[in-house]
């Protein structure tokens, strides 16, 4: 079984980070203007990742960036799809331009955590997803609905766990709101990651770029899996 360690990429000014998180997985997630990111960040992440040979995937979210598109919007579903399908397709320009090929999809933040328990804009994300390209992998939480409602759509979709987040009893992620939201300890991480990869649900595991130490528990992880 192979395990993917995949980051939220594009949404730091920070180069040298981003550069440096880019060691250690094998999946970008990039961020493609609508909680962050614009053409200058999305060229500048996509050559790091061809440079090192690691997947590209859209990262669309909630176009907030006041509030990095971690708060749910009030967006009708035709919205959601809409805008997904644009933020995907303004990365995809940049990614084909320099030569590579897009290949999954990660929603972000809250659109993601919506999604999770509202399968009206799970399938809103799918219609968006399709719009742009059906061959493509969706990435949701391991063991939610959001997997079944894609899968159901004709769409491939990966359970993804998460290394530097802690979970609610019910499978969940708890939420930021909480001071105990992230795991910011390596071998925390790691041992989590090792987890989720040994539960048999999870193909790919995220460190988000931005939590505290993400260079650090990105290198523990990688140690920690035997699957890559």
């Amino acid at each position: 079984m192979t395990i993917d360690l995949n980051c939220d990429m594009g949404e730091l000014e920070d180069a040298v980070h981003e550069a440096a998180l880019m060691e250690h997985i094998t999946q970008a997630n990039i961020a493609c203007g609508g909680h962050a990111g614009d053409e200058a960040t999305m060229e500048r992440t996509v050559r790091l990742a061809l440079e090192r040979k690691i997947r590209i995937g859209a990262h669309p979210g909630y176009p907030d960036r006041a509030n990095f598109g971690r708060i749910e919007m009030a967006l009708t579903a035709a919205e959601i799809e809409r805008t997904v399908w644009e933020q995907i397709e303004r990365l995809d320009v940049v990614v084909r331009r320099l030569g590579g090929t897009t290949v999954h999809v990660k929603p972000h933040g809250a659109l993601y955590n919506v999604a999770v328990r509202n399968q009206e804009v799970a399938r809103a994300i799918g219609l968006g997803v399709a719009r742009w390209n059906r061959n493509v992998l969706l990435f949701g939480l391991a063991g939610a609905s959001m997997l079944d409602v894609w899968r159901s759509m004709g769409l491939a979709a990966a359970g993804e766990g998460f290394a530097d987040r802690r979970y609610e009893p019910d499978g969940s992620l708890r939420s930021r709101q909480f001071p105990d939201a992230l795991i910011t300890d390596p071998k925390e991480a790691a041992a989590q990651a090792l987890r989720l990869a040994r539960s048999g649900t999870v193909k790919t595991i995220c460190v988000h770029g931005d939590t505290p130490g993400a260079v650090a528990i990105l290198q523990a992880c990688r140690e920690a899996l035997p699957y890559q």
